[in-house]
């Protein structure tokens, strides 16, 4: 004889039947300090998500009570920086750990749809001037639009054995090209590569490079560690430096480009599902690249919203990996000119 199963929403049997909406939790119940130590951010920035996000958030839904956008972005909230589907955290907005698995999924895609609105180069002349002054003010630089450099993020092994996620380490990840401006504003961020590609082939297949090689940037480069080549738009050190300006050049290279090593740390910090202390993401690797998206976009706005306080470095099992590569020189000729010309200009 069979059985009929029930199936229980998890939801409907602690709350019961009421409003369409769920709002289970208050902001305004709570203080600022207790919002930071749970969520990682204070009770404005929550209200700006809101006010950002509530309309997507608030697609129409089959199911017969809808969360509302502010309990879904304290949902996504705490797993971004916690990691954890904990259910001290399901617990604390009054949802199940189902829930907020939902949660995370809807609000990661609602900001990813908002990725180009949060996370671009200047395109004015005046912000274009502004970001190359801010750089020259760190150790002389001249002409840096950013820096670039990569970063893994573990992830679960793909269904499918797919060997192009496992880097050099061993370890499923995604090789996460970034680039950042003198504060760690994020003005380019691909996250999508599979762990297995070197630093220099995500850069050659980025859309980056077809971005500067178009000359969509113009009178300006980055600065690249020696994991990349030298090319006319993006100035790496000099392998073997023997002269005072070859020096100085490499002692300024190396003070600018600090930034995204900070970067990382501070992103790492903030968002501890990337940091690997709680594990590997446990999603597909495209799925697992918009969550990085996502937190890249809250790093930004969260920067627009005067939380730029450099973090310290991050505890977890994330990290860069040290980019193998021959001692050799760019055989771009005309690269090469280029900062020669900036060493005799600038540094000599």
């Amino acid at each position: 004889m069979a059985v009929p199963i029930a199936v229980l929403d998890c939801d409907l049997l602690l709350y019961g039947r009421g409003h369409r909406t769920l709002d289970r939790f208050k902001l305004e119940d709570v203080t600022d300090e207790y919002l930071v130590s749970t969520y990682g951010f204070p009770r404005q920035f929550i209200y700006y998500l809101v006010d950002l996000l509530g309309a997507t958030l608030s697609r129409p839904t089959q199911r017969s009570r809808a969360i509302s956008p502010e309990t879904q972005i304290l949902a996504a909230l705490g797993f971004y920086t916690s990691g954890s589907f904990q259910t001290r955290m399901g617990d604390a907005i009054g949802i199940s750990q189902a829930s907020m698995s939902r949660c995370v999924a809807n609000v990661t895609e609602a900001l990813v749809e908002r990725a180009s609105q949060f996370i671009h180069f200047p395109e004015d002349e005046a912000a274009v001037q502004t970001l190359k002054d801010d750089f020259y003010g760190l150790a002389g630089m001249p002409g840096v639009l950013g820096v670039v450099d990569c970063t893994h993020v573990a992830i679960k092994a793909p269904n499918a054995e797919d060997l192009s996620y496992v880097n050099r380490k061993g370890l499923h990840s995604l090789n996460c090209l970034m680039v950042c401006d003198s504060r760690g504003v994020l003005l380019s961020a691909e996250t999508h590569w599979p762990g297995s590609l070197p630093d220099c082939t995500v850069l050659e297949q980025a859309a980056l490079t077809s971005q500067f090689e178009t000359k969509l940037y113009k009178d300006g480069w980055l600065l690249g560690d020696s994991s990349f080549l030298l090319r006319t738009w993006l100035m790496t050190p000099l392998h073997i430096p023997e002269t005072p300006a070859e020096y100085r050049y490499n002692m300024a290279h190396s003070a600018t480009h600090n930034v995204i090593e900070r970067t990382f740390r501070t992103i790492r910090s903030r968002f501890r599902c990337l940091d690997g202390s709680k594990g590997t993401l446990q999603y597909s690797p495209e799925k697992s690249s918009h969550i990085v998206l996502a937190c890249c976009v809250l790093h930004n706005i969260s920067l627009e919203h005067g939380l730029d306080v450099w973090s310290s470095p991050a505890t977890g099992h994330m990290e860069q990996l040290e980019e193998e590569y021959e001692q050799t020189e760019s055989v771009d000729s005309e690269a090469c000119r280029v900062r020669q010309e900036l060493l005799l200009t600038h540094f000599s």
